[in-house]
């Protein structure tokens, strides 16, 4: 038996004070009326007992009208509060059965993600794709599994475990770009999502055009080229101690709030050409009491790049 909530006592504890307003002084003028009319009886002639007689029907005839007109309404609220209660449980159970149904459906694909198979391994992304479009609370629960999968030790991958990495990451980016109008993004596009890919290999990575707010890559390893045109960090964008074994490209790209490079490593050609620094950008300067600037093994170009404040970088790189 579902209990009444306080809300619905309340109510009915008024209904009870309205139902008393209104009979209690019709009672006490009925039985009023009935005294006087029997007083008056006894010192009426015959016809006019007659007439008195009937008056004195019509009030008790009226009284009951009021209190079967009270009780109708009684029955009334009743049948309605039973059946906002019905409503009620069958909002719960169907709530109830949706979340059972999306946390099958989680435990399913993340287990299919540990599966021997690379098939299996990419039915479980496409599964947690799909589950993260139509579940929006879900999804950074769901990209931080995603990134669990990419940080997870690759120091051999096959050829299909490249394909099944290159497949998260192509989830990540797809949903993180919100397309052509910021102010009217695409369906597919996941909002305020951060990614924590420290410690990740990652092949060709590709974030062109993305939004998303805090990006952990520090001291991850970039296998072939990566992009980050025209990307978009509202949090902080952490690369220190990052590996980029090819060229990576940083063109337009938008640094809200501070953006770390102090050791990383850029073994190809490196462009922040347009970049905007709204905060600290660190190429330099010290951690742990030692010297931390990013190494430059390749040219590096930061022309039209803006910034904010003074960038700390190390005296051998030259802005242009």
């Amino acid at each position: 038996m579902i209990p009444l909530r306080a809300g619905g006592q309340d109510r009915r504890g008024r209904w009870w004070w309205l139902a008393a307003l209104i009979l209690v002084p019709v009672v006490l003028g009925s039985a009023l009326s009935v005294v006087l009319l029997l007083t008056l009886v006894d010192a009426a002639t015959a016809g006019d007992q007659i007439e008195l007689i009937k008056t004195g029907l019509a009030v008790g005839a009226g009284t009951g009208g009021a209190v079967a007109l009270v009780l109708a309404g009684r029955r009334q609220w009743s049948t309605e509060q039973a059946h906002r209660l019905t409503e009620r449980s069958a909002a719960d159970v169907r709530h109830d059965a949706t979340e059972r149904r999306i946390t099958d459906l989680y435990s399913k694909a993340a287990d299919q993600l540990g599966s021997e198979k690379a098939a299996v391994r990419l039915a479980g992304l496409y599964s947690l794709e799909r589950l993260a479009q139509n579940t929006p609370p879900l999804r950074q629960t769901i990209v931080n599994l995603l990134c669990a999968y990419l940080r997870m030790p690759s120091e051999a991958p096959s050829e299909q475990e490249i394909e099944v990495r290159v497949t998260a990451q192509r989830i990540l980016a797809t949903h993180l770009r919100p397309g052509n109008d910021p102010e009217h993004p695409q369906e597919r596009f996941w909002p305020d999502i951060d990614l924590h890919l420290t410690g990740a290999v990652l092949q060709r990575f590709d974030l062109t055009f993305a939004r998303l707010g805090r990006g952990e890559f520090g001291g991850a390893r970039f296998v072939g080229w990566a992009s980050f045109d025209a990307t978009r960090f509202d949090g902080p964008a952490i690369f220190g101690g990052a590996q980029f074994g090819s060229s990576v490209n940083f063109r337009a790209s938008h640094f809200a709030v501070e953006a770390r490079f102090r050791g990383a490593t850029f073994v190809g050609p490196a462009a922040f050409d347009d970049a905007a620094f709204d905060s600290e950008a660190l190429f330099g300067g010290e951690r742990d009491g030692q010297p931390d600037a990013a190494t430059f093994e390749g040219t590096v170009s930061f022309a039209g790049a803006r910034f904010a404040l003074p960038p700390v970088i190390d005296s051998s790189i030259k802005l242009h």
